[in-house]
């Protein structure tokens, strides 16, 4: 008979994160229940590079983490007499994986790295009853799992590790977290500019939730280089010790109904996942056993090449790209595609800001697992910005030049310290010579200057429609204008002035509308808007700057001073905006000699419309770009 194979040591520890220069505990035995005799050796899991090496004798050994380390994921391995077996074992329990968070937080960077150590433990010893939260339906499966049992580590696929090792030799320096460390994390978080969730990220706890998403309304940056993100609500209990997860309201004992570790989208908690990071599991795709070779067959296709986030791929709509990153679960956003290019329907809690970037028909997979889609995209969480790539797998993939460069973008926009554009791209406007917003749709006049166009003013890249025009010839059309809301006797309509220094009303509907005469304005009038029940016009061959109250059709228009060189006008926060050669500038909407003032650079444009707090701006490149709210100081 063979002999009787020996188990391995036991090794585990309080905590899973710990700060440079602080202690991490560990108690250890051999694998039958006695003291160890044997050694310790603790690596740098991101570079590889043993850091740390101990001889331990007896069921204690304590680590005292110099000053200098590195914030970085780290594993301690304890070794009996036995020959080390360097290769990825699963459910190893003779390892201790644990963060060093960096003693000042963003000391050396403005990116934040989180390690998914609740996900790893709620599949540590999978299938074994009582050890762990799967499998799902198992009568058997644990429904509370320790951070201080032995074990808890990266499953054998170590879908975290190509990220990781990528950011040091792509030149990133960045600062390490246990996902536990987010639970109570507002102040953690608000030392960073970007925080990055890596992988499989799948198990989080209302805390967790609550400040990561204060962090990015706030204006903190969020980026998923993962899928499956926030599937479960956990629960963190015996001060972080336990993890929580029973899978089922019915069995859950919780007193509060919006901590019940269910789905996050399911009852009673009702709380999308995607409305933190813009997709779901629920629409994406999963290939599981046999179908997990299917991850190195797929591809996204673009949707949206000219979005930032593609800046310098080379790549067009319609282009295929990152082979090999969808899998092994995907997440995705329910999808409209009536209009020819696909966006996000918002019915299933995604952000009405969400722009589709890339999508991959993921549907066959139904064989091996879930049928479904991956949808990368970005979109506003209040100040900050989601950009999520929307796979478990993307890290695999990094060998691609167009992923390695999608990565960067990512990282460089959001965690950069360079400052970066406040505009981003949303949708093409080839020759617009006028823009304006008004009853939830974006209008704008083609170079014909008689043709009015609409579309949805959303971040999505949607095409242009042609409003049908109304019977009789159709007026030639300087500039549009709009009031933010209803002010009596004007109501909410379209406002334009045609090529004989009219001023003309329409109502804002896509379908045929006439335009309606209503008076006059200055001769020469190229711009118009309107505040505050007041019509502000500039006439460019003069450089000057009028008003005159909207109420009243013969009232005389009051020279207001020079415009500033203003090209284009629209009020936004109660303030007229401009731009002209100097950039941005911004005046209160008075009717006295107040000059514009600079309010930052923007890109050249030809024309300016404001919606839902955001400036909207056709450039002489002939793109449609939004803008943040401008501050002033």
């Amino acid at each position: 008979m063979s002999a009787r194979p020996v188990p391995r040591p036991l090794a585990r520890a309080g905590t899973t994160s710990c700060v440079q220069g602080g202690s991490m505990h560990f108690a250890v035995t051999s694998g039958e229940g006695t003291p160890l005799t044997g050694h310790v050796i603790v690596s740098d899991a991101v570079t590889g590079r043993p850091v740390a090496r101990a001889s331990v004798h007896g069921t204690e050994w304590t680590l005292d983490i110099p000053h200098d380390w590195p914030s970085s994921l780290y594993v301690a391995r304890f070794h009996d007499a036995r020959p080390q077996t360097p290769e990825p074992e699963r459910d190893a329990e003779h390892e201790v994986w644990f963060v060093v968070r960096a003693a000042r937080p963003g000391a050396t960077s403005s990116v934040l790295v989180s390690i998914p150590f609740a996900t790893w433990r709620a599949y540590h010893r999978a299938g074994q009853p009582g050890r762990s939260l799967y499998y799902a339906e198992e009568p058997g499966r644990a429904a509370r799992v320790s951070f201080t049992d032995p074990g808890g580590g990266p499953p054998p696929e170590r879908w975290e590790e190509p990220l990781l090792r990528w950011l040091p030799g792509a030149g990133y320096p960045v600062e390490f977290c246990s996902g536990l460390d987010l639970d109570d994390g507002g102040e953690l978080l608000s030392h960073y500019r970007l925080l990055v969730v890596n992988g499989h990220d799948e198990y989080w706890s209302a805390g967790m939730r609550d400040s990561v998403e204060t962090f990015a309304r706030r204006g903190g940056n969020l980026a998923f280089f993962a899928g499956n993100t926030a599937w479960w609500q956990m629960r963190l209990e015996d001060g972080g010790r336990t993890m929580v997860c029973h899978r089922d309201a019915a069995s859950d004992p919780v007193p509060d109904p919006r901590l019940t570790t269910v789905e996050w989208s399911s009852s009673p908690v009702d709380r999308p996942e995607n409305a933190m990071t813009g997709v779901s599991f629920r629409n994406g795709a999963g290939s599981w056993g046999a179908g997990m070779g299917l991850i190195g067959r797929e591809s996204y296709t673009v949707r949206f090449a000219g979005h930032w986030v593609f800046e310098g791929t080379g790549l067009r709509d319609g282009d295929t790209f990152a082979r090999g990153a969808l899998g092994y679960e995907t997440d995705a956003a329910e999808l409209d595609w009536s209009a020819g290019v696909p966006r996000a329907t918002g019915r299933d809690g995604t952000p009405r800001s969400f722009a589709v970037l890339a999508t991959a028909d993921l549907r066959h997979w139904r064989t091996y697992g879930q049928g479904g889609w991956a949808t990368m995209g970005v979109f506003r969480l209040g100040a900050g910005t989601v950009f999520n790539a929307a796979t478990i797998n993307w890290g695999r993939a990094l060998t691609d030049p167009v992923v390695d460069r999608i990565t960067r973008n990512v990282l460089d926009r959001l965690g950069g310290t360079a400052p970066q554009p406040a505009w981003h791209t949303v949708g093409q406007a080839p020759g617009l010579r006028a823009l304006a917003a008004c009853e939830g749709r974006l209008f704008a006049v083609a170079e014909d200057g008689e043709t009015l166009l609409h579309r949805e003013p959303s971040d999505q890249n949607l095409p242009w429609a042609a409003c049908p025009p109304a019977p009789g010839p159709a007026p030639r059309i300087r500039c549009l204008a709009a009031p933010r809301e209803a002010c009596h006797p004007m109501p909410l309509a379209l406002l334009a002035v045609d090529a004989d220094d009219r001023l003309l009303v329409r109502d804002p509907v896509p379908g045929p509308a006439p335009w309606t005469p209503v008076g006059e304005v200055p001769a020469g009038t190229t711009v118009l808007a309107m505040c505050d029940n007041t019509l502000f016009a500039v006439t460019p061959h003069d450089d000057t700057l009028y008003g005159r109250p909207a109420p009243y059709p013969d009232a005389p228009w009051t020279v207001l001073g020079p415009a500033g060189g203003a090209v284009a006008l629209t009020v936004l926060n109660a303030r007229l905006h401009a731009t002209g050669p100097d950039g941005l500038l911004t005046r209160p909407p008075v009717v006295t000699k107040t000059p514009f003032e600079p309010a930052g650079p923007f890109p050249a444009t030809r024309a300016l419309a404001s919606y839902a707090g955001r400036l909207l701006a056709a450039t002489r490149d002939g793109l449609l770009v939004s803008h943040g709210p401008p501050h002033r100081s």
